[in-house]
């Protein structure tokens, strides 16, 4: 299933797949059950342990459509199961135990995510060899522990090219693991890439690989006490030393880089921290294309999913007027549930709402009006976009004014 620049959750989370159900599936989905209802730490590594067997084989043998199903069923459960599902299949597709002469080695894929925001063109694709150089020196200086290896891909990531499933992931991460401890070359399939979609505020990532023996810290911050470096220490020096690199990769954009850490974990967090600033950037670009003021915009808040609440869709338009003129897209993640109460009345006790209001407010757009109702996630079928909602409930394409100057950012 692709991941849309809205929908980095669905890695992760309420995927549906339309094959039967498979023995595979249900002995998958039988295990953690067990591992669920389990009453001891013993027989909690009991199940872990096969049920990681069997993650690590489907993995490899690219059996994507059997982690879907077993997500799927596990979520109609309504039952523990699904979060301990969800955290155990992405914890195999971003780490892997590695032998290498004798030798056990664990190997953890990490994220380095940069959130930007510009006027113009946020870049991605290849990151110069001096650049690359830099970056990892920086790593093993500042990020990880003196023992560990590296490996790195020399490319600026958008969320359209990360890999789009558990399977891919395992696959990187396995090539990136041989590179890591063998110090071997390995060739990444960089041609070819998808294309970026260009929006206001984005995420990019660096991806790397850092491989340890078994047992062995991996960060800094795990580090006995002489060489223990705390969270925020190493993120304040981090960011410090990757300002020159950052500075001649993303020309002409703000930006903040986060620490690296797990691949799944920092997608998440990448989006998280990119969703008010898609709002602001939303507000700034209308104010700076059409020529009006924050205040001469209103917004229409609604919540879009099949059962519940799965992200907000947030439309503008221009006061006085119902043509709905552009949309941004708040998806949700993890625990951040929006209850049946919660849609109807308005978001008033739900703080997901209260900080899209709050956010558009701060912005200076004074009229936000929020749907108490659930709409479902229709996605324009000519241009692949989402749909949004209307004052009057009505779910349409966002269309910029005819005269708006050409090549403009339509969506994000």
């Amino acid at each position: 299933m692709p991941i849309t620049k809205t929908s980095m959750k669905s890695i992760t989370t309420r995927l549906a797949p339309k094959t039967r159900t498979s023995p595979e599936v249900e002995k998958l989905v039988a295990e953690v059950l067990a591992l669920a209802s389990s009453g001891s730490k013993l027989e909690d590594n009991y199940w872990e342990k096969k049920i990681f067997e069997r993650l690590n084989r489907l993995l490899v043998n690219q059996h994507q459509a059997v982690l879907e199903a077993a997500l799927d069923q596990t979520f109609k459960s309504q039952t523990p199961a699904f979060e301990i599902l969800a955290d155990s299949i992405e914890t195999a597709a971003e780490s892997v135990s590695y032998e290498h002469d004798g030798q056990m080695y664990e190997v953890l894929l990490l994220a380095i995510p940069i959130i930007a925001q510009t006027r113009y063109t946020i870049p991605s694709g290849p990151i110069r060899t001096p650049l690359i150089a830099e970056t990892v020196e920086y790593l093993k200086d500042l990020i990880i522990a003196q023992h560990a290896n590296l490996s790195i891909v020399p490319w600026l990531y958008s969320i359209d090219q990360i890999p789009q499933s558990h399977s891919q992931t395992r696959i990187l991460l396995e090539k990136m693991a041989k590179s890591a401890i063998e110090q071997a070359d390995v060739v990444y399939e960089l041609k070819g890439m998808p294309e970026t979609i260009p929006v206001l505020a984005d995420p990019r990532f660096i991806l790397c690989a850092v491989a340890v023996q078994s047992g062995k810290s991996i960060f800094v911050w795990q580090e006995e006490e002489q060489l223990k470096v705390e969270r925020n220490i190493a993120l304040k020096r981090w960011q410090a030393a990757m300002a020159s690199v950052l500075t001649e990769l993303l020309p002409g954009c703000e930006y903040e880089i986060l620490l690296p850490d797990a691949f799944f974990t920092n997608c998440r967090e990448a989006d998280k921290k990119v969703r008010p600033l898609s709002l602001i950037a939303a507000v700034n670009y209308l104010e700076s294309t059409l020529g009006v003021s924050p205040a001469e915009l209103s917004c229409v808040v609604a919540p879009f999913g099949q059962e519940m609440t799965d992200e907000f869709r947030i439309s503008f338009a221009i006061k006085g007027h119902p043509e709905i003129i552009y949309g941004v897209v708040w998806p949700l993640y993890d625990r951040e549930s929006v209850s049946v109460e919660d849609i109807e009345d308005g978001g008033a006790s739900n703080t997901t709402v209260e900080l899209i209001a709050d956010t558009l407010h701060g912005a200076g757009v004074g009229d936000v009006f929020k749907h108490a109702m659930l709409f479902t996630p229709e996605m324009c079928e000519d241009c692949g976009v989402p749909l949004f909602s209307n004052r009057s409930a009505d779910v349409v394409h966002a269309e910029m004014p005819a005269d708006t100057p050409a090549q403009q950012l339509l969506f994000h």
